[in-house]
């Protein structure tokens, strides 16, 4: 199935988009920017340019991911959250050549109104609460909120909160999966 892009919406030249993605109004997807397979983008989103999604990434509102952020498969981005690019932004400053990376990791989670500043990484199937402000690194499977984000325990791979034993395992009831704390990161069994 071709990719849907609403006709309000704008799709610069040079810009890459897979089979099943849609695209929804007033949209701007900018040069050099490659979107893969049965994602999904709500109004009123800005891409790029030169910036790199996976396949079934969901990107709610009122979202802009600028060059710099680049985001793996299945990632979810709720409503109005917030990515940076320059640490220190000026008006009168030209910092294009001062982009800092940020990665999402393949099935983490940003809630609503939750701003990642530029420079970290968000880990494999990490939760990052509504209106949290993400300033460092967060671990695989943890689950953060707060100004600025700490972390307040574990999700599973489901999302699903989980409650470590005495011996650091963990199961999730949705699905079955088992889980480890070691050396301070959680690894499914």
């Amino acid at each position: 199935m071709p990719f849907f892009v609403h006709e309000s919406a704008f799709v610069d030249d040079a810009v890459s988009i897979g089979d099943a993605t849609k695209i929804w109004h007033f949209c701007h997807i900018l040069s050099h920017t490659r979107i893969g397979c049965q994602c999904s983008f709500g109004q009123n989103c800005v891409v790029g340019p030169k910036v790199v999604i996976g396949n079934g990434v969901k990107v709610q509102n009122n979202v802009s991911i600028y060059e710099g952020v680049e985001i793996e498969d299945d990632v979810f981005l709720g409503p109005s959250m917030v990515f940076t690019n320059v640490i220190n932004p000026r008006a009168f400053v030209v910092r294009k050549t001062e982009f800092k990376k940020t990665l999402l990791r393949r099935g983490c989670t940003v809630g609503a109104n939750a701003t990642i500043v530029c420079g970290v990484t968000i880990g494999r199937y990490a939760m990052i609460g509504a209106g949290a402000v993400v300033t460092k690194d967060v671990p695989d499977f943890a689950l953060v909120t707060g100004v600025p984000a700490k972390q307040i325990g574990w999700v599973s791979q489901a999302g699903n909160r989980l409650v470590l034993d005495e011996n650091g395992e963990a199961l999730d009831p949705y699905d079955n999966s088992r889980y480890r704390l070691s050396g301070g990161r959680l690894m499914t069994l």
